[in-house]
């Protein structure tokens, strides 16, 4: 089979993928909304079901589940050498309401919406590649769309489902959204995600402000320690993003904490930060205070294997192939392909809809690289054979 007849069927599918996406995105699905992410992967259970594909549902206690849809290899009896994974998080990082504040729309072909392009976009093109090779057969190993639901935040349930799927992995394609330039990720930082809690001595702040010891102040103090961490040339950064504490306005804060988020580039880089920041928890500014520090999520550096360097520069051919050039490049930002990268899963990311301003209210997707986008994953897949891979 050629893979002209998977790339014309794709061709007729635009108007079917922007329809599925709408629905997707006037979803909200933040990380902490169980309910939301499992309604985003019920519009995936129905897109299976109506292309007669089988999926398990791995269910997560807090957060959303993750769906495991399975397209059976059509080719001779004996080992594939393992699955070729597609995978993608149904997860975003707005607030209830954010769906219903800024709905799906399109402008100028410029699709806008929360999660529009992080990562709805990419879910809606793992499952159109997979119902093109339901239909169509020709992938030379089963296929595998990992759907999960708590990337956002480290993915502190899905991690082990993803490292399991990883280690069954042939290749693994992470549909995160393609950069503005057009580029794949063929290299991604570490991150950690903390909370830092610190507790003072509650005080009334007019009648007996000398008795109470402010969490707040030391939080504030701890906060420019930690900033002070970043080096920039170094690649590593750190930032306390999230705070909240106190009792009320007129009581001296007898708790208070931050979320700290660190990146790096290299491992050894992580194991100084961490040392540092454990340091600056630990040693109290204001005598009385005290604090701790949790490790709430991480991600793992996605770095480039030379098996890994062999299929990007197929999906390079195979984006060629589908009329749009693309290259390699670093990002600061994480995603769950440093797992499988981490447990020896070939991998390359970002080879979802091409899109930008994630995390923001201007994040936006241009839907004329659905389909091209679409036709290069399955250009790729259908050329691993040939390639060694």
């Amino acid at each position: 089979m050629s893979d002209s007849q998977i790339a014309a069927w794709l061709a007729t599918q635009h108007d079917a993928m922007v329809a599925m996406l709408r629905e997707m995105v006037d979803i909200d699905s933040g990380s902490y909304n169980k309910t939301g992410i499992d309604a985003v992967g019920g519009v995936v259970r129905r897109f299976m079901a109506e292309h007669a594909i089988p999926v398990e549902v791995v269910r997560q206690q807090k957060h959303g589940d993750c769906l495991r849809a399975t397209v059976p290899w059509d080719g001779p009896a004996g080992n594939a050498g393992g699955n070729i994974v597609l995978m993608g998080h149904r997860d975003t990082v707005f607030p209830d309401g954010e769906a219903e504040r800024r709905p799906f729309t399109i402008r100028d072909g410029i699709a806008y919406g929360p999660g529009v392009a992080d990562m709805k976009a990419g879910l809606v093109m793992n499952c159109f590649v997979l119902a093109a090779f339901a239909k169509f057969g020709g992938a030379p190993a089963p296929l595998v769309g990992l759907f999960t639901g708590d990337e956002e935040i480290g993915s502190p349930e899905g991690r082990t489902v993803i490292e399991a799927e990883a280690r069954r992995a042939r290749v693994v394609f992470n549909s995160e959204p393609g950069r503005v330039s057009g580029n794949v990720v063929t290299g991604r930082k570490g991150g950690v995600f903390m909370m830092m809690r610190v507790t003072g001595k509650a005080a009334h702040s007019g009648g007996n402000f000398s008795e109470g010891i402010s969490a707040v102040e030391e939080l504030a103090r701890k906060i420019q320690a930690i900033h002070a961490l970043t080096q920039l040339d170094r690649g590593i950064t750190l930032n306390v993003g999230l705070i909240r504490g106190g009792q009320s306005v007129n009581t001296v804060a007898p708790w208070a904490e931050g979320e700290i988020d660190l990146r790096y580039v290299n491992p050894e880089d992580k194991d100084e930060a961490m040392a540092r920041i454990a340091a600056i928890v630990e040693r109290s500014s204001l005598p009385g205070t005290r604090a701790e520090l949790t490790i709430k999520g991480e991600f793992l550096p996605l770095t480039q294997t030379p098996a890994a360097k062999k299929l990007f520069e197929i999906y390079v051919s195979a984006a060629a192939a589908s009329g749009f050039a693309t290259d390699g490049e670093f990002t600061g930002g994480c995603a769950d392909s440093g797992f499988t990268a981490a447990v020896g899963a070939p991998t390359i990311c970002a080879v979802g809809p091409v899109g930008g301003k994630a995390h923001s209210p201007d994040e936006f997707l241009r839907i004329d690289t659905l389909t091209p986008r679409a036709q290069a994953c399955a250009r790729a897949i259908l050329r691993l054979e040939q390639s060694g891979l």
